[in-house]
């Protein structure tokens, strides 16, 4: 089952990036910008690659596959 506080991590995360991208964007540093919302998405990736590894491991140890 997936963790309820998983998904109010991953929207924190998405909102805090969220603001920092638009009064960064708005003060005129693009850049450092595009730096936040990759950061953020590279966060939120790894949280959720982590959770799908869970998963297969999962079902592989439910099938007997290893």
């Amino acid at each position: 089952m997936i963790d309820p506080n998983l998904i109010l991590r991953l929207a924190g995360i998405g909102i805090i990036v969220t603001v920092v991208y638009t009064l960064l964007k708005t003060a005129g540093r693009e850049e450092y910008a595009f730096t936040v919302l990759l950061a953020g998405l590279a966060v939120v990736l790894w949280m959720t690659v982590q959770v799908i590894v869970e998963l297969f491991e999962t079902i592989q140890s439910l099938f007997d596959l290893g």
